[in-house]
């Protein structure tokens, strides 16, 4: 009812304009492209999808599930820390949203390192603060600005971009809107008067001052990294 889902909102958008700029007919491989969402935003390149095809969408049955999960279209099956092209096979890998779905998620930087051209780019989004979801395959989270900036650089990437996504107080925002469909999906008597707290709450935040706190929390931070010649 009031539930707005202000992280994918702001992550598509950045989705959109980053990959609009990267020049016509360059090779890009999406890397967990599970139902190929962001396919679109890549019409003017060569695109490669990869996936490893094991969600089906009704996972352990705990947490958040999407319920089916189509990836029959995938171009390449495989671990994404094992994926079967040649060394600087691409110009360009995208990997949104997939890290938390990686046991050894710094792994999977390493097989990007070895896809890329030198100069390639590495455009990444993964959360910073996210409920459980597509359990069991959900491993980690709190990926903050550290960690891009540690893993990256040791690995010889340059960060180009790192930015945030929201801030604690669009964090909760976001949380608070979700509340009375969670009540009511659980079966509590008082999911009228969670919606009403929730809507309270998107009032408060329509009338809160804008100053930010992402060094608080964030829904996730969004990055662009070059591989270095």
């Amino acid at each position: 009812m009031f539930n707005k889902n202000i992280n994918e909102l702001n992550r598509q958008k950045w989705l959109k304009k980053t990959l609009a700029d990267i020049p016509q007919g360059l090779r890009i491989l999406d890397a967990g492209a599970g139902e190929l969402k962001n396919q679109k935003l890549c019409g003017h390149l060569h695109y490669t999808s990869q996936d490893f095809n094991q969600y089906t969408g009704r996972g352990l049955a705990e947490g958040l599930q999407t319920g089916r999960w189509d990836t029959s279209r995938i171009d390449l099956v495989s671990d994404i820390t094992a994926i079967p092209a040649p060394n600087g096979s691409f110009d360009a890998i995208l990997c949104s949203e997939v890290l938390e779905h990686i046991p050894e998620p710094t792994h999977a930087l390493d097989e990007f390192l070895r896809l890329l051209k030198p100069g390639g780019m590495l455009i990444l989004t993964a959360p910073f603060a996210s409920l459980v979801h597509m359990a069991p395959y959900h491993y980690c989270t709190g990926f903050s600005r550290y960690w891009y900036e540690h893993h990256l650089t040791c690995r010889g990437f340059k960060i180009k971009e790192l930015t945030p996504n929201g801030d604690w107080f669009a964090y909760t925002e976001q949380e608070i809107t979700r509340l009375g469909g969670l009540e009511r999906q659980g079966g509590n008597w008082s999911w009228p008067f969670a919606y009403a707290y929730s809507l309270l709450g998107v009032l408060y935040f329509k009338l809160r001052s804008k100053n930010r706190a992402e060094d608080l929390a964030c829904f996730g931070w969004h990055c662009v990294a070059e591989k270095c010649q």
